[in-house]
């Protein structure tokens, strides 16, 4: 099978048992600034990517990605400081995330897994999945979110990135710079900002300092790669297939 399925090609007569007994996949993204070297839905063609391949592994549907998101935290890559984020407020996104699966929790699917691509989405979204849980839609049925970098294992990052500064100070860096240019090379330019002073982890602070990021960016691109993009690709894939089948056991 070398195409994904996609739940939106189905007709209205042919959803319900198409999709019985079988795995739904959302991919989650988002609109915003990666430096100028990335473009702004970055956090949507990944977790996009995972999904495709997800569908093509286990032939599962994918349903349209989700390519809004929650606003961008000051310090990661200046927020809203920065042009061309695009975002809605916090109980927005819960309300549209919520009242999707809701509206998805009739048919008679057996899998629901949400890849997220966007950072602060994480919390956001696993709120709305606990509501839509509290009310017995989904039953007993098995359910999967998670961002995709939390699928990376240490010793992986410990064999590629040895200078990794952590995934609170990931963005627009080595990991999605290499992403980009195995998935969609021709969307990533030139420039390869560097950035030696990565943030904190869970610190908010305002007024942004002016040494926060190099425009935009957290911490170093120039040790990007296609090579290192396709092997973290390969193996958040395989821990993604290992995890989905692992829960329908």
């Amino acid at each position: 099978m070398n195409q994904p399925l996609h739940f939106c090609e189905l007709t209205s007569t042919e959803v319900v048992e198409a999709v019985r007994d079988r795995v739904l996949i959302w991919a989650i993204g988002g609109i915003e600034q990666h430096g100028p070297h990335l473009p702004l839905h970055v956090d949507t063609l990944i977790p996009q990517a995972f999904a495709h391949a997800l569908s093509l592994d286990i032939h599962g549907f994918m349903l349209p990605t989700l390519p809004v998101s929650v606003r961008s935290l000051p310090q990661s890559g200046g927020g809203l400081q920065f042009p061309g984020t695009v975002f809605v407020e916090g109980g927005t996104f819960i309300g549209l995330v919520e009242q999707t699966l809701r509206s998805l929790a009739v048919l008679p699917f057996r899998q629901l897994v949400l890849v997220n691509g966007h950072y602060e989405n994480e919390s956001f979204l696993f709120e709305a999945l606990d509501q839509v849980r509290q009310s017995g839609l989904l039953g007993t049925r098995s359910v999967l979110a998670f961002s995709w970098w939390s699928l990376v294992k240490a010793s992986w990052v410990e064999t590629h990135l040895p200078a990794f500064p952590g995934w609170h100070a990931e963005h627009a860096g080595v990991t999605e710079t290499s992403l980009m240019l195995h998935l969609h090379p021709e969307l990533v330019r030139d420039l390869r900002p560097d950035h030696d002073r990565p943030p904190r982890a869970g610190v908010y602070q305002l007024p942004l300092r002016d040494d926060a990021s190099n425009q935009g960016v957290l911490t170093m691109t120039s040790s990007a790669s296609a090579n290192i993009g396709g092997l973290l690709f390969n193996h958040v894939r395989e821990e993604i297939r290992t995890l989905v089948l692992d829960a329908l056991e």
